[in-house]
């Protein structure tokens, strides 16, 4: 399927000058459609900041950005974002993320069609103080979602992101209450487990945690659950679950909605898993601009490099043509990127080398347009930053 892809891709844009991103339209259809398998039935919220192109959301939800054939809702990174989404016709924003932006609080305050769109994250009461603060009027009801600790504790051993400091059923409710009480729309909760999600299937004992850790939060997020709706009635969101876990949150019945985004693109980070095939969508071409050595070839930019810890898994990797790899001292650079390698010496200059990213939509935020290729024909749709934006 990669080399599917990379066929349209590359006889889509023959006359492009890279460097330049391109999407294949017909794998990002079949991503789609698999992560809707995957979820077994469970509706699946879209993962803006997987994907950091509208015209990509609108696909996957609709022109009105809201439900198309399972998918329903954005999960939002930035409040600014998610105004800006409900000017577009989004009516369903879940903040993945609290927010602190002052200045975007009073300005939701303000629409009231954003009041009733957006959900604001939370986990502790400095949330609910900055928010009311800012909103000012008591009368402003605020929706909010209570972000939950999905991490596996094996001891004093900590297995997954840093993310909320709640925990157990006692803490969420508690906190829940206060809030009602203060006059926020308490309508769900929130567990992302990134130790199950955002691992690959890697080793024994990688399986081994999220097997383990599947185990644990099927037990805790229904008493969590419970103890939420014990003090503030029923919830319309218990969200769970990414691209990498899909199977097993949707598994769960307490579970109202998966979110998943970098399952529509597939950066290499996501290629060592064992419940899904993984079929890259989107990619991203450098030209070849010198030729320091026989057997290396030198590219024009190609420095993404990816956010999380920094390893050799954040870089991008060349994929066309095949048999290419960076050098360990150099990697990928800011203005230039040597690639060696049995084909490397094949390379022309002025010819072009095609990579994937490592992680989703990330790479976006690197260019202003996406070149979308259905069959043989080409559009270019603007990314976020080609809309103005940086979030």
């Amino acid at each position: 399927m990669l080399h599917a892809a990379l066929d349209r891709l590359d006889a889509a844009t023959t006359e492009l000058d890279p460097p330049f991103a391109a999407l294949d339209l017909q794998t990002l259809r079949g991503n789609a459609r698999d992560l809707l398998r995957r979820a077994g039935g469970t509706p699946a919220r879209v993962a803006s900041k997987s994907v950091r192109c509208r015209a990509v959301l609108e696909e996957v939800l609709g022109p009105g950005l809201t439900e198309r054939e399972g998918f329903r809702g954005i999960m939002a990174y930035s409040l600014r974002e998610a105004l800006w989404l409900v000017e577009q016709g989004a009516r369903d924003v879940l903040m993945g993320y609290p927010t602190v932006d002052r200045g975007a609080l009073a300005e939701l305050a303000s629409r009231p069609a954003a009041l009733d769109s957006i959900t604001l994250m939370i986990d502790s009461d400095a949330h609910l103080s900055i928010i009311r603060n800012a909103m000012g009027e008591a009368r402003v009801r605020p929706r909010v979602c209570v972000d939950v600790d999905a991490s596996l504790r094996v001891g004093p051993v900590h297995l997954g992101v840093r993310r909320s400091p709640l925990r157990t059923p006692d803490q969420v409710a508690a906190l829940a209450h206060r809030a009602d009480s203060a006059g926020f729309a308490v309508v769900g909760v929130m567990f992302y487990e990134a130790q199950i999600a955002g691992l690959p299937d890697s080793s024994a004992p990688v399986r081994w945690v999220k097997r383990a850790s599947a185990a644990e939060l099927a037990t805790r997020r229904g008493a969590v659950v419970d103890a939420v709706r014990a003090v503030v009635g029923d919830l319309e969101i218990v969200n769970s679950g990414g691209t990498g876990s899909l199977e097993v949150s949707s598994a769960d019945a307490v579970v109202t909605e998966v979110t998943a985004g970098s399952g529509l693109y597939v950066p290499t980070l996501f290629d060592h898993y064992r419940a899904f095939t993984p079929q890259p969508s989107l990619f991203f071409a450098l030209p070849a601009v010198r030729k320091p050595a026989a057997a290396i070839t030198t590219l024009f930019g190609g420095g993404y490099i990816a956010s999380g810890p920094a390893s050799t898994s954040r870089v991008p990797r060349p994929v066309r043509p095949a048999g290419l790899r960076l050098l360990r001292n150099e990697g990928a650079g800011e203005v230039q990127t040597p690639v060696t390698g049995r084909a490397a010496r094949d390379i022309p200059i002025g010819d072009r080398v095609w990579f994937r990213h490592a992680k989703a939509g990330e790479l976006c935020e690197r260019f202003d347009r996406l070149y979308v290729v259905d069959g043989e024909t080409r559009v270019e749709v603007p990314t976020y930053r080609g809309e103005g934006h940086c979030w």
